[in-house]
């Protein structure tokens, strides 16, 4: 099922037309009304004028999080005040919150790209959603609603928290589409048990998660709990927030990036190196239709891959990868890298292993220890103590043996881990460097 089949099934050629005359539209207009990308732009030494082919995009600078700080709260911005029609920001939690805006247009813009992802994900007019998604200055739950009214279909504004609630909601009203973390959609699975109610007896056909990494053991988790085709979405507020990308229901496999809005690339994170299509590197964006809060080569800090090969839905554009982890979420443990979803797909092939894990990570001496906390059932819980301290030893040799390094497994009792409405925490860092 394709939204607008006009520009997702697009040739290539006409796609990269409409992508350079969008580009450098986007470029001339930052240099004469962002100061901070004129300054940025001389310094490097290239005019508006210069970019005479999606080749030269690589003659721009990057774009940090830290200058979107710097330039707190409105200082990125491209439009007056009085053109800007919605803003949202980060929680702020590492510093600073970034702060976007929107203008008419591009509230347009982004529930045109929200109803494509949210047909891309099974959705259709007919259907009714459950928008598990944050409302507020996270763009989640705006993001999913404006995309649920563009396609026509019915969205209940239910937002994250009181799951009892929601459980019962999903039983009286019968939603067809659930959109959520997928950590929480988990939790929600957790609770209608303990409500005596089967997710079989639901209605729910499809459900479109993402905000946070999580792995393909955990969406055969989910699929198995929730009863629905689970699928992966991303998006990031700097962009536009969720709507940059979505896999189809049809293959599950790479998410379509919008590429008619937006530019991907992939570099190496520590040289900015831009590298070929199929190599894991570190996502970049450039925005080429936004009015309020363009941005030129966002360096994303999530780590994924890019695969140029059409889909067998019939989409045509750049699929990107599973979202791995953040470039600067990664672990470096005793000299290894870790990624905690890397973790979570070793742990989750265990059978027993409940969908709930914590890394914690200290330090003795000069000496890095990694404790992967992890939930078992009730039945693998009351077992003998020597089941559990082989399951324990089999998962920490199956860590060793697939990531190279080593980690103390501790499985602890059902309910243990704390469970989150939003994006779970996966990884407590007590070392002091």
């Amino acid at each position: 099922m394709i939204y607008n089949e006009e520009y997702e099934t697009m040739p290539r050629e006409a796609l990269e037309a409409i992508q350079l005359r969008r580009l450098q539209n986007t470029v001339s207009r930052v240099y004469n009304t962002v100061p901070f990308y004129r300054k940025r732009f001389d310094e490097a030494g290239v005019k508006p004028e210069h970019i005479q082919s999606l080749e030269d995009l690589g003659k721009l600078p990057f774009t940090y999080k830290e200058d979107l700080r710097q330039n707190y709260p409105f200082g990125m911005f491209s439009v007056p005040m009085d053109n800007v029609v919605r803003i949202h920001a980060s929680s702020g939690t590492t510093g600073k919150p970034t702060v976007v805006g929107y203008t008419a247009r591009d509230v347009q813009t982004w529930s045109e790209l929200m109803a494509r992802t949210l047909m891309a994900g099974g959705a259709t007019k007919g259907d009714i959603i459950h928008n598990a998604y944050g409302y507020g200055l996270f763009t989640g739950g705006l993001g999913f609603h404006y995309g649920a009214e563009k396609l026509g279909a019915s969205v209940i504004p239910i937002s994250g928290g009181n799951t009892k609630r929601q459980v019962m909601i999903m039983k009286d009203f019968g939603p067809t589409i659930l959109t959520c973390t997928p950590s929480y959609a988990l939790y929600i699975a957790e609770v209608a048990e303990e409500m005596g109610i089967d997710f079989r007896q639901l209605k729910f056909k499809a459900g479109i998660f993402g905000a946070e990494p999580w792995s393909e053991t955990m969406r055969q988790e989910i699929e198995r709990k929730l009863n629905l085709k689970a699928v992966d979405i991303y998006g990031l507020s700097e962009i536009i927030g969720p709507g940059v990308s979505v896999e189809c229901i049809e293959a599950q496999s790479g998410l379509h990036i919008f590429e008619d809005h937006f530019i991907p690339e992939i570099i190496d994170p520590d040289t900015e190196e831009v590298l070929p299509y199929g190599t894991v590197g570190e996502l970049v964006f450039t925005t080429i239709t936004k009015e309020a809060f363009p941005v030129i080569r966002y360096r994303t800090r999530d780590i994924s891959v890019l695969y140029p090969e059409p889909c067998r839905c019939g989409r045509t554009m750049v699929r990107m990868g599973r979202v791995q982890g953040r470039s600067d979420d990664m672990l470096i443990i005793r000299g290894v890298n870790v990624f905690p979803s890397q973790i979570e797909s070793i742990i989750m092939e265990t059978e027993g292993i409940e969908p709930h894990y914590q890394l914690v990570v200290d330090r003795e001496g000069s000496m890095d220890n990694l404790t992967v906390m992890v939930e078992v059932n009730e039945k693998i819980f009351s077992d003998e103590i020597k089941n559990l301290q082989n399951m324990e030893r089999g998962l920490e040799k199956n860590i060793k043996e697939m990531l190279g390094v080593s980690a103390r497994v501790k499985l602890v009792e059902p309910k243990t881990i704390q469970r989150s409405e939003g994006k779970a925490v996966r990884v407590i860092d007590k070392r002091q460097i």
